[in-house]
């Protein structure tokens, strides 16, 4: 089961605008999973832009509230991925702060519609997108420039013993990725194929 998104094709779910700023909101084919394009207000100074407002986040079903945050800094051709929290689950809210990565959030909830399918984006410094991954979702992604610099906003603690993974080149889930050799960590390495993981150790769908 895959499925590649372009984001151009993705269906336009609108802008939220009020005290001067406006966020635009793009769904990807995975039902929760969004692209958040914020506006961006730039001179001869630099630039501005709000990257995360919880009253207007609220208002597009987007989380109101992070309990923890990460940055992680990563050379050309590192992958990290796929990853995900079981039980505990994480939400998390990611960007670039430095650099370009090609991300990707899958589908791995027991009984979903969409349950092995995947969608990727661009994420960069200069574009300023973010990627809302919902609970029950695993993320990963491939670094594109010489150096990226990668920020997430998380839902829920960082739990060792909760922490799981799948196979970042699982055929059945066929991520088109961008980079064929990747540098990975040595437990990205043996993580298991989707089909392999035992049915206790997927997040469950809820309608």
């Amino acid at each position: 089961m895959h499925m590649v998104s372009i984001c151009t094709r993705w269906p336009y779910v609108g802008w939220c605008r009020e005290r001067g700023g406006a966020v635009k909101i793009v769904q990807t084919h995975l039902p929760g999973c969004v692209v958040i394009e914020p506006a961006v207000h730039g001179d001869k100074r630099g630039f501005f832009f709000e990257a995360w407002n919880a009253e207007r986040f609220a208002q597009h079903g987007l989380p109101s509230s992070f309990v923890q945050s990460n940055v992680s800094s990563s050379a050309r051709g590192v992958l990290r991925g796929l990853h995900y929290q079981w039980p505990r689950p994480q939400g998390k809210l990611v960007s670039v702060l430095e650099g370009e990565v090609y991300d990707v959030a899958v589908d791995i909830r027991r009984g979903s519609p969409t349950f092995g399918q995947w969608a990727g984006v661009i994420l960069s410094a200069d574009n300023k997108k973010q990627l809302w991954i919902p609970e029950g979702f695993a993320h990963g992604f491939a670094v594109l420039s010489e150096q990226a610099i990668f920020s997430y906003l998380c839902t829920e603690v960082y739990l060792k013993d909760f922490d799981a993974g799948v196979r970042w080149n699982d055929a059945d889930i066929a991520i088109d990725w961008p980079i064929s050799a990747p540098a990975l960590s040595g437990k990205d390495e043996v993580a298991p194929f989707l089909k392999d993981v035992a049915e206790d150790r997927l997040p469950v769908y809820l309608p």
